[in-house]
């Protein structure tokens, strides 16, 4: 159903392209035979774009676990209140953006600040790709602002970290195919008498993909030493994905940075201009309260090339009109 699902939505993804795409030819030939149709082309271009931005947002969820439902834990910096009011902002426009995008968004834990803002939070984003999509927001998050608990009105900087990891199921789900394995037959050595050393009954399996071993002759019939090496493979391919687990597990732990000066992903400036500057992107947008209200999709797209391509904002020119 999900697989189905995927495939209605790319389905209708093309055909409102196509349909728009129409239009602006359309309105191309009105322009030709001396229409003023301007400010039409453009509105739909800017609509061919918007779609165009989606469709590529969603070719460069390419990762293996990016179309999972992902859990955020937001942790203010050092300085008090102020930095945990910024946590707390963080946390409100994260949860902005899942009701944007229907995703289902739960608060699992929250730690109530001193005075204001939180200490901590945790929250489940159940959609899919909420993984691959709010990976760009891990890291440290940077606010310059005149403070609104100070009374002298000073500027401050203050810091929060977002870490995100996808949800895995808890059973790991040991699928064996058949035309991954080789089974090897041969004849049993050692003790065991002679109805087993007497026939090849001794059961060499391979497991192609990962290139495991078992092999099973402590049983006259091959079809019993078959079944016992179906066990040991399984069992040591259900060890070989826990392994694979806890390395992608110290990998995301490896990503954590230190919440202070120089280690932020992402600025965001609201005195004396105002201003969000990603660093990694180098993509910059002027409107921070729409950001702040849950419109990442900017920020999210440019991280996802960046990701892919190593290109920066400003590294291609947008030929659309303004």
């Amino acid at each position: 159903m999900q697989d189905r699902k995927r495939l209605e939505e790319a389905i209708q993804q093309d055909q409102q392209i196509s349909a728009l795409t129409s239009d602006i030819q359309t309105l191309f030939e009105l322009g030709v035979e001396g229409e003023d149709v301007t400010a039409d082309i453009g509105r739909e271009m800017k609509q061919l774009a918007a779609r165009l931005s989606i469709l590529e947002t969603n070719m460069l969820l390419g990762g293996e676990h990016d179309a999972r439902s992902a859990i955020i834990t937001i942790h203010p910096g050092a300085g008090g209140t102020e930095s945990q009011d910024w946590a707390e902002m963080l946390l409100r426009m994260y949860l902005r953006w899942a009701e944007r995008n229907n995703i289902k968004a739960v608060i699992t834990d929250r730690l109530e600040g001193e005075g204001a803002g939180i200490k901590s939070a945790t929250l489940e984003m159940n959609g899919e790709n909420a993984y691959g999509l709010l990976q760009s927001e891990i890291g440290v998050h940077r606010l310059v602002r005149i403070s609104p608990f100070d009374a002298n009105a000073r500027r401050h900087t203050s810091f929060a970290s977002v870490f995100v990891i996808p949800q895995i199921d808890d059973e790991i789900k040991i699928d064996i195919k058949t035309e991954d394995l080789r089974v090897d037959t041969f004849r049993a050595s050692g003790a065991g008498g002679q109805h087993v050393n007497r026939t090849d009954s001794a059961i060499r399996m391979t497991h192609l993909p990962t290139g495991l071993v078992v092999q099973c002759q402590n049983e006259r019939s091959q079809h019993k030493n078959r079944a016992g090496a179906l066990k040991q493979l399984r069992a040591r391919l259900y060890e070989f994905e826990m392994r694979k687990r806890r390395e992608e597990e110290k990998k995301l732990e490896d990503t954590k940075l230190d919440i202070n000066f120089g280690s932020q992903i992402r600025s965001y400036v609201l005195a004396p201009y105002r201003m969000i500057k990603d660093h990694r992107t180098k993509l910059s947008i002027g409107d921070v309260d729409r950001v702040l209200e849950g419109d990442m999709e900017e920020l999210i797209h440019a991280f996802l090339v960046w990701r892919k391509t190593g290109k920066v904002a400003g590294d291609a020119k947008d030929d659309l009109p303004d």
